[in-house]
């Protein structure tokens, strides 16, 4: 068993709420998408929340493994609405950095706390952050070059969802979670 000190299950515990609420963003983006008839940006933030959920549940997974009962706390509901696709991408990315963010930092704590193991566990959150940060600039840099206009929306759709399926073909290959 491995000896996770208060500290250590407190920034877990708020890592399993905010990958949480990170699902849930995603969920609802999924949603808005889907009202606005992109339906390539509706499967990748299905997928996106499928993989936050799964990041929250590997987190409770090794605090259970650790002889430590996760918590499991009430998480905040997401926006539901946005000004453009162009708008949702940048919260997306600005959601992301807060993630990578609360990541480094219980890896720092991690480190303050000489948690060997916790520090091996989190490196795949860091490796993990650093491929999400870039899928979410690709598509913010596609989204830019695409430009605004009456097709722009559809070419923008279109694009994620091939972003997507190299991101599925990726992972398929071994190459992510």
């Amino acid at each position: 068993m491995i000896d996770l000190s208060p500290k250590i299950q407190e920034a877990l515990n708020n890592q399993i709420a905010y990958e949480g609420y990170a699902s849930n963003f995603y969920l609802a983006l999924a949603y808005w998408c889907d009202d606005q008839a992109l339906q390539g940006c509706k499967k990748f933030f299905i997928r996106q929340s499928e993989e936050e959920r799964m990041h929250m549940l590997k987190i409770y997974e090794y605090m259970s493994e650790s002889g430590v009962h996760p918590k499991t706390s009430a998480i905040p509901e997401p926006p539901l609405e946005y000004e453009s696709i162009q708008t949702a991408f940048s919260k997306v990315f600005e959601q992301e950095r807060s993630v990578t963010q609360s990541i480094h930092n219980l890896l720092l704590l991690a480190q303050q706390e000489n948690d060997y193991n916790t520090q091996q566990f989190l490196q795949w959150y860091v490796d993990e952050q650093r491929e999400e940060e870039a899928v979410i600039r690709t598509i913010l840099d596609r989204i830019k070059i695409i430009g605004q206009g009456g097709a722009s929306l559809y070419y923008i759709d279109k694009e994620v969802e091939k972003i997507n399926q190299e991101v599925i073909a990726a992972e398929a290959a071994g190459g992510g979670e």
